[in-house]
């Protein structure tokens, strides 16, 4: 047996619409055409009998007072009339009206007696048709109205039929195949389809059937595999030996291994499984860890030990989609103390060395001093390579106790209102000699009305010195380098020192504020690298900002910012 498609059966169902719309639109055309043609006839063949034989009466009227017109109306009448014959018994008493006509044309007017009766007699057998030919319309009428309305009945009970269940035909299959995919999504692999139908919808059941079986066969026959595996993975996160918390998208604790519980000091069943914040607001350090922007270490007391752990936060993605993120603690205590004693070692290094090195500056100014005795030349040019060489190291070993001091956290800062003026004549003052001895200009602009900024005097004028020194170094002889003191509308005042040297390659860019970089090929090579570090701190110490902007080969233009005195 052939069986339908689901194509054919809405065809099918859309045709038979057709063709009961198409059925009822000709049944009633029938019957308005045989009503018109109906009304049509009475108007051409009686009413017109009737208008003819009223004219003819009217004529005879007014036969004695105008032969001449009635005679010619009268005529004109009968000659329709005569033409106009459709009812039985009408062509008699026309005939009649001719005759006793022409006899009241010959003169004898007892005839228009005669004439009158038959007229009225052809009035009386088209009256009577017109009553029987109307009444058989209104029985046509009546009759089209009466299969027009059985069949429109019939068509409205079919098609409401059609639009009620056809829609459902089509829409509950594919409710409950929308409910069987929403199912095995959610991993329900028992659920099934049963359509009775044997068309698309059939063929659709039979074949999701057919997965849901294969996925149910495949879940379960690894799902022995899949535990075992989860176990594994238990284990590889618990022996892990940093501090791991895993999270899902909802912010739910997944796992953390024992360094985790050992560092929060919970078990395992007061936290996995625990919304992220039900589970911080019992515990500091969970809750600490759980916000974002917090860098740098973090200190935490083990054992009655302080520890340092530097936090990681891992986003898992899984097929380019989010799936949750993994909080890992590095414990970075070794190295912390590596740190901590290299800095002192630095500290006391740079110490031990700089009261010597200031002793050996003395003694080469007592060496140059003419009372000490005269020198050749040959010696003055040893005395002077000897004496760079000195300050060279000093400078270096002040950077290093700078540093040290930055390292451990030491800085003392002394902030205070400070004229922006007081800062920028220390460091010119400072950096005169050189800039005189490279034959730099230094063009300054300071604030068009006194301003004071809160600042470490002296740790902001090391930065500016710091900066200028960089500017003149790496500038050509005859060169300017422009200073800049300007408000910059938001609460800060700006200090800009820019250069027209060969500038800064932008990969070196990034990394210019970096401990102990030096740009490759630079005339600074045997610098410490350290200024630029040491100047980051010191501006951030005082809540400030420092950045760079340079393009190889138009110079560049070093900046700081900090806060204005609102008082």
């Amino acid at each position: 047996m052939t069986r339908l498609r689901l194509k054919s059966k809405i065809t099918i169902g859309v045709l038979f619409l057709f063709i009961m719309l198409l059925l009822v639109s000709i049944l009633g055309y029938y019957y308005i055409d045989r009503v018109n043609r109906g009304s049509r006839a009475i108007l051409e063949d009686n009413y017109e009998s009737v208008e003819y034989s009223r004219n003819m009466l009217r004529a005879m009227d007014t036969w004695g007072l105008a032969p001449f017109t009635s005679q010619q109306e009268f005529e004109a009448n009968l000659k329709k009339q005569e033409q106009n014959i459709t009812e039985p018994g009408e062509g008699k008493p026309t005939q009649s009206v001719r005759e006793y006509y022409e006899l009241l044309k010959k003169g004898d007017s007892s005839r228009i007696a005669a004439i009158r009766t038959e007229l009225y007699t052809i009035m009386g057998i088209n009256m009577r048709a017109i009553v029987n030919k109307n009444e058989a319309a209104m029985e046509t009428a009546d009759k089209a109205l009466l299969y027009i309305a059985v069949i429109s009945g019939v068509c409205f009970l079919l098609g409401v039929t059609f639009v009620y269940n056809f829609p459902g035909y089509i829409a509950d299959p594919i409710r409950e195949l929308t409910e069987g995919i929403r199912g095995i999504a959610e991993k329900k692999y028992e659920q099934r389809l049963h359509f009775s139908s044997a068309d698309e919808f059939g063929e659709l059941a039979t074949a999701f059937n057919t997965m849901a079986q294969k996925l149910d066969e495949y879940e379960h026959s690894n799902l022995a595999r899949i535990m075992f595996e989860k176990q594994r993975a238990e284990a590889v996160i618990s022996s892990l030996k940093d501090a791991t918390i895993g999270l899902d998208n909802q912010n739910t604790i997944l796992f953390a291994n024992n360094e985790a519980l050992q560092l929060l000091n919970v078990s395992d069943k007061e936290l996995v499984g625990k919304a992220a914040a039900e589970a911080a607001s019992r515990n500091d350090l969970l809750r600490f860890l759980l916000e974002k922007g917090q860098g740098g270490p973090v200190k935490i007391v083990v054992n009655n030990r302080e520890s340092f752990f530097m936090r990681e936060t891992v986003d898992i993605f899984h097929e380019k989609e989010k799936i949750g993120y993994v909080i890992i603690l590095k414990n970075i205590t070794a190295f912390k103390e590596q740190d901590l004693a290299k800095t002192h070692f630095i500290a006391t290094i740079s110490h031990e060395l700089k009261t010597p090195l200031a002793a050996t500056d003395f003694s080469l100014q007592l060496l140059d001093d003419e009372r000490t005795g005269p020198l050749i030349p040959e010696q003055k040019e040893l005395l002077s390579s000897i004496r760079s060489d000195n300050r060279r190291m000093i400078r270096m070993v002040s950077e290093l106790l700078d540093f040290s001091k930055v390292e451990s956290g030491n800085i003392q800062l002394q902030i205070q209102p400070v004229e922006p003026q007081q800062i920028v004549q220390y460091a010119l003052d400072t950096v005169s000699k050189q800039a005189e001895s490279r034959k730099v200009n230094i063009r300054t602009t300071l604030p068009p009305e006194p301003v004071q900024i809160n600042a470490d005097a002296e740790k902001s004028a090391w930065v500016l010195v710091n900066l200028l020194t960089n500017a003149i170094r790496y500038s050509s002889a005859g060169a300017d380098v422009e200073l800049d003191v300007l408000p910059t509308g938001t609460g800060a005042l700006h200090f800009s020192v820019r250069d027209h040297g060969k500038g800064i390659d932008p990969a070196f860019r990034n990394k210019i504020f970096e401990r102990f970089f030096q740009v490759p090929d630079s005339d600074d090579a045997k610098g410490s690298g350290l200024g630029l570090a040491i100047a980051k701190e010191f501006i951030e110490a005082q809540g400030g900002t420092i950045g760079v902007e340079s393009e190889p080969g138009k110079g560049s233009r070093f900046w700081f910012a900090l806060p204005l005195n609102k008082a």
